[in-house]
């Protein structure tokens, strides 16, 4: 009698360390699939493509060719326009300007290249014709040449026009 209360006890005693291990390999298993959805999800969103927004950027008279980024940070840029921006040259890779208030931001360290439009400290438009890295919010690029953008930027007195297409 007693051997058969010890025998029931382990039996007990292993069915539910058996169920124990499924129930851990179930929410492993859910929380695999939860990680590739979001992996997916995150690809889906870099394959697609940038939409141009109906925003221009002017220097010098001259509309320069933007892709804008899709992101809550352009939205609110371009709620604020039109806007004329006075540029400081700094570090002589970039040229910054005050953008007169706060919008949303979402900084992340990256790596700028030339020709990069970022938001800096959530008030600053920040345009690159070097190279720096740091948190920004990635806002758009302009597609031209490094030389073109140094010549273009490498100097004192640069105004930004923002205004709607």
């Amino acid at each position: 009698m007693p051997n058969r209360k010890i025998i029931s006890v382990a039996m007990l005693s292993v069915m539910l360390l058996l169920s124990g291990c499924t129930g851990a390999q179930k929410t492993a298993a859910d929380t695999g699939s939860k990680v590739q959805e979001a992996v997916q999800q995150e690809n889906q969103s870099v394959a697609e493509p940038k939409k141009e927004q109906a925003m221009k950027l002017i220097i010098d008279d001259k509309v320069l060719p933007v892709t804008w980024e899709q992101n809550a940070s352009t939205a609110a840029l371009q709620k604020l326009l039109p806007l004329t921006i006075k540029l400081s040259p700094y570090g002589g890779f970039e040229q910054v300007g005050d953008i007169g208030q706060n919008i949303i931001s979402a900084d992340k360290q990256i790596t700028t290249q030339y020709g990069d439009i970022v938001l800096y400290a959530g008030n600053k438009l920040v345009i690159f014709y070097g190279s720096n890295s740091w948190a920004y919010t990635r806002l758009g690029h302009i597609d031209m040449s490094k030389q073109e953008l140094t010549a273009l930027l490498n100097r004192e007195g640069v105004t930004v026009q923002l205004v709607a297409r």
